[in-house]
C-alpha cells in the first residue's frame, strides 16, 4: 500500500513539472541587434476614449477616397497580401517620455497603392475606431518607409497599443501616431485637420518643430 502511494505521489510530481511548449512569437523581445528595446508596458495610457477592444474576425480596413479602386481588407489579408517590414523606431510623445520599440508591418504606401490614387490626391487621413484622426502629405507616405504595424517587440499589438493596427510615423511626434486604424482616406484637402490639430497642434508633427501651433 505504501509503495502504490509513493508511486502516485512521484507521477504527480513529474506531471506537475511538465510544462507545456513556449511559442516564441508569445515572448517580447527587450533587445535588438544589440539594441535595448523599452518595454510593452512602458507606454503610457493617453488615448482620447481609453483602449479600443476590435475583433479581429469582424474587422475591415477601408481605402477611400479619391482612389480608383477602393478596397475593403480583412486583418489577415493586410499581411499576408503585403511584404512585411521591420524598423527600431523611438516614440517621442508631447508629454515628455519616449519609448524604443522593434516594429513589424507593412508598408502604408503598398496597401494604397492597390487603390490607385487619383493624380489628385495630396493628403491622406487615417481614422481610427475610437473617432481621432490625423494627416499627411501624400508625399511624406509615398517617399518614406512608413509602416502599419502590428507587432512590437516580437509579440502582436495588444488592445492598449493599438491593435490591429499602429502608424509608426518615424520623424513625427507621438499625436501622429495613430492607433485602431479602420479607415484611410485619400483627399486633395491639404489643410485637414485632425483630432489634435484642431486643439493647435501642429498639421505636421515633425520632432524638430514645436509641437504646438498656436
Amino acid at each position: 500500500m505504501i509503495k502504490k502511494i509513493l508511486v502516485f505521489v512521484l507521477v504527480i510530481f513529474f506531471i506537475g513539472c511538465i510544462q507545456k511548449p513556449i511559442t516564441l512569437d508569445e515572448i517580447e523581445i527587450r533587445d535588438y541587434e544589440g539594441q535595448k528595446l523599452s518595454s510593452v508596458e512602458d507606454f503610457r495610457e493617453n488615448s482620447i476614449k481609453g483602449p479600443q477592444y476590435i475583433d479581429k474576425e469582424n474587422y475591415n480596413l477601408e481605402i477611400s477616397g479619391l482612389v480608383e479602386n477602393p478596397r475593403m481588407y480583412s486583418y489577415d489579408e493586410v499581411i499576408k497580401d503585403n511584404r512585411h517590414y521591420q524598423q527600431v523606431v523611438t516614440l517621442d510623445c508631447v508629454e515628455g517620455w519616449s519609448v524604443t520599440i522593434f516594429w513589424e508591418g507593412v508598408l502604408v504606401k503598398d496597401v494604397i497603392e492597390q487603390a490607385d490614387p487619383l493624380q489628385n490626391a495630396t493628403t491622406v487621413i487615417f481614422y481610427a475606431y475610437d473617432g481621432y484622426t490625423t494627416s499627411f502629405p501624400l508625399e511624406y507616405i509615398m517617399d518614406n518607409e512608413i509602416i502599419m504595424a502590428y507587432e512590437m517587440n516580437n509579440v502582436t499589438l495588444p488592445p492598449e497599443r493599438g491593435f490591429p493596427f499602429q502608424l509608426v510615423a518615424q520623424s513625427k511626434w507621438g499625436y501622429k501616431w495613430i492607433k485602431w486604424i479602420t479607415k484611410i482616406e485619400l483627399s486633395d484637402n491639404p489643410d485637414y485637420e485632425g483630432y489634435w490639430e484642431k486643439r493647435g497642434y501642429s498639421k505636421t508633427g515633425n520632432l524638430n518643430e514645436s509641437f504646438f501651433d498656436r
